[in-house]
């Protein structure tokens, strides 16, 4: 059952998976044990190409796959599950927000958790979140050629794989400024 956002957005997802795509989870999990494809682009591909099933969707239920062949019920909610633990519990709330935001672009928007930070794909990465300390979350954001503002900073040494970085201290700081530009990068990826 669903352990954090990511896993509401996920189960979001797999709610809907009958009506977008055809098919429940468990029986695309059927389909793709006859496949014998092991690795993940591997499988996105085939649900792309052979089933017509959108980015978004394919990710899921390859990730979906992968998790239960490797016996593994919940790996990306842990990851993200361990960012916020300790002293950097309090900003669990401002990812969240964020994460509500984005996944409400489209059912395309892949969240990929990684050790340190969360990635926000499309075609290619247009954000992550990464807690960066106790108080702060940063907001990596793909805006190439964007002027940077007094809020909107260029990434510098923070992160080579955004353009621009945004400093969140706390839920409120999650506007309609900050999902502007989310969405831009959103758009452009």
């Amino acid at each position: 059952m669903p352990k954090s956002s990511l896993d509401k957005a996920a189960q979001t997802m797999i709610d809907n998976l009958p009506e977008k795509t055809g098919n429940s989870l468990d029986k695309w999990l059927k389909i793709l044990s006859k496949q014998k494809l092991q690795k993940h682009g591997e499988i996105v591909k085939w649900l792309k190409s052979e089933h017509a099933v959108t980015h978004g969707f394919a990710n899921l239920i390859a990730h979906s796959y992968r998790d239960a062949l490797a016996g593994d019920s919940g790996g990306a909610a842990d990851l993200v599950e361990s960012q916020y633990q300790g002293p950097k519990e309090g900003l669990r709330p401002i990812y969240d927000e964020i994460i509500k935001i984005v996944s409400k672009f489209g059912n395309d928007v892949e969240i990929a958790p990684k050790k340190a930070y969360v990635s926000l794909r499309r075609s290619k990465q247009f954000a992550l979140v990464q807690p960066s300390t106790r108080t702060r979350v940063d907001v990596g954001i793909n805006l190439t050629g964007q002027s940077p503002t007094a809020r909107l900073e260029e990434s510098g040494s923070f992160n080579a794989m955004v353009s621009h970085r945004v400093r969140v201290t706390k839920k409120g700081e999650v506007d309609a400024e900050l999902k502007r530009w989310l969405k831009k990068a959103y758009d452009a990826a």
